[in-house]
C-alpha cells in the first residue's frame, strides 16, 4: 500500500531526487518554484520557494551532499540541511527553460538540456559554460552521464534522437533514430489501419554498468541500448512497456544486479523490469545452454480501493517476460525516483498532484 507524502508542496510536483547513502535526504520541486525536503521516514527537513514563478523542472544532489535545481534557464544550488538562503545560482546556464540536469560521477561537470535543444556544460565549482552541444533538432528533454566514463554523456529529445557525446568533441560519438527502431518493430506488430505515436525521447537512464541505456518514449516503449568498446553502439532494441506514452525509465541501483529498470507512464501505470535477459543486455549467444524456469504461477495482491493500486507478480520464465511489478497508479506519471528508505526497496512517484506516493516493491 502506497504511503502519501502530503506536507511538502501547494503546486504539482515536477521532480524528485534522493541523496547517497543509506540515511540520506530526499528532494521534490514542484510548480511555482517549490522545493521540500523530507527524511527517509516522509517527515518535512525543510522547504522554500525559489525567487521567481518558474517551475523546478530537474533536481540532483552532488557527491557533496548540495543540491542543484532547475528552475527557467538558471541552476540554483542548496544546502539541503539548511534551506532559510540560497549557496549559489548560476543564471542563464540554459538557453531557453532546462528540462533535465545530470552530474558526472566525479562533480566536476553539470550537463543541463534546455528546450532549444542545447546540451550544455557546466563546469564546477565556478558555474562557466564550457562547452554547448547542439544537434538537436527539437527540445532535448533529458540527459545523463555514463558510469565509470565521467567524459561521456547521453542525450535525448523531442526529435526522437538519442546521442552520445564525448566532451572533448563537438559532434556526437553516434546518433540513434528511434524512428527507425519503432519502424522495424512495427513491421513485425502493426495490424492495417493501426497508428502508434512517434517515438518522442522523454527520459534517458544509463546502467550502473555503463553500456546499457534506456530511454522512455512517447510511443509506450523502451528503447535499449548496447555500448560496446570504443564507445560504439553495439545494439538497440525495444519492448513495449506502456500502453500510452512512457515518461520514465530509471535503472534501479539497489538490486541483485544492475539490469532492473524502472518505468512510468502516461497510462497512469508504474512498473519494474527485469530487463537482463534482453538481446540487447544478454546477447543470444551468451545465454544459451542456461536452463528456462519452469513457470511460476501468476498471483495478484488487490489493495484497499483508496489506494488505486494494484501489484502483479509476473512469472519469470517467459522468453517475453512483462514486469515483475506493475502498479496501477491511477494518475499520469510526471516523475518516478527508485529509493531504499531505510532498507527497503522503494519507487517515489510524483503524478499530477501536491502528494508523493511511495510504493515498498
Amino acid at each position: 500500500m502506497a504511503k502519501q507524502w502530503r506536507e511538502g508542496h501547494s503546486t504539482p510536483i515536477l521532480c524528485v531526487s534522493v541523496s547517497p547513502g543509506t540515511e540520506g535526504l530526499l528532494a521534490s520541486g514542484s510548480e511555482s518554484g517549490e522545493v521540500a525536503v523530507w527524511s527517509q521516514e516522509g517527515n518535512i527537513v525543510g522547504r522554500l520557494k525559489l525567487s521567481g514563478e518558474d517551475d523546478c523542472t530537474s533536481m540532483l544532489f552532488s557527491p557533496a551532499g548540495l543540491l542543484f535545481v532547475s528552475h527557467g534557464d538558471a541552476v540554483t544550488t542548496l544546502d539541503p540541511r539548511n534551506l532559510k538562503g540560497i549557496v549559489e545560482e548560476f543564471s542563464g546556464a540554459g538557453e531557453e527553460e532546462i528540462n533535465c540536469l545530470a552530474l558526472n560521477e566525479t562533480g566536476s561537470a553539470l550537463a543541463v538540456a534546455d528546450d532549444s535543444g542545447a546540451v550544455r556544460i557546466v563546469e564546477l565549482p565556478g558555474g562557466k559554460v564550457c562547452r554547448t552541444f547542439r544537434r538537436h533538432t527539437n527540445i532535448c528533454s533529458s540527459v545523463a552521464f555514463r558510469p565509470h566514463r565521467p567524459n561521456n554523456l547521453v542525450s535525448a529529445g523531442l526529435d526522437m534522437q538519442v546521442m552520445l557525446w564525448g566532451l572533448q568533441k563537438t559532434r556526437p560519438l553516434w546518433t540513434l533514430n528511434l524512428q527507425d527502431t519503432a519502424e522495424e518493430e512495427d513491421d513485425h506488430q502493426q495490424r492495417p489501419g493501426q497508428l502508434f505515436n512517434p517515438p518522442l525521447a522523454h527520459c534517458v537512464s544509463v546502467a550502473s554498468c555503463g553500456n546499457i541505456l534506456a530511454c522512455a518514449a512517447e510511443d509506450g516503449r523502451v528503447h535499449l541500448m548496447r555500448v560496446g568498446s570504443g564507445s560504439k553502439l553495439e545494439q538497440q532494441g525495444a519492448y513495449k512497456a506502456h500502453c500510452q506514452g512512457a515518461s520514465q525509465a530509471h535503472f534501479v541501483n539497489f538490486f541483485s544486479h544492475p539490469y532492473w529498470l524502472a518505468t512510468g507512464g502516461n497510462d497512469g501505470h508504474v512498473a519494474l523490469w527485469d530487463i537482463s535477459k534482453h538481446p540487447v543486455v544478454t546477447p543470444e549467444g551468451e545465454i544459451k545452454g542456461v536452463a528456462t524456469p519452469h513457470k511460476k504461477g501468476k498471483t495478484k495482491v488487490k489493495r484497499k480501493e483508496q489506494d488505486k493500486a494494484e501489484v502483479t507478480e509476473k512469472d519469470e520464465g517467459t522468453e517475453k517476460p512483462g514486469p515483475k511489478v506493475n502498479i496501477n497508479h491511477g494518475d499520469k506519471i510526471n516523475w518516478l525516483c527508485p529509493a531504499l528508505l531505510k532498507g527497503t526497496p522503494s519507487l517515489l512517484v510524483a503524478d499530477q498532484s501536491s502528494t508523493l506516493s511511495v510504493y515498498p516493491v
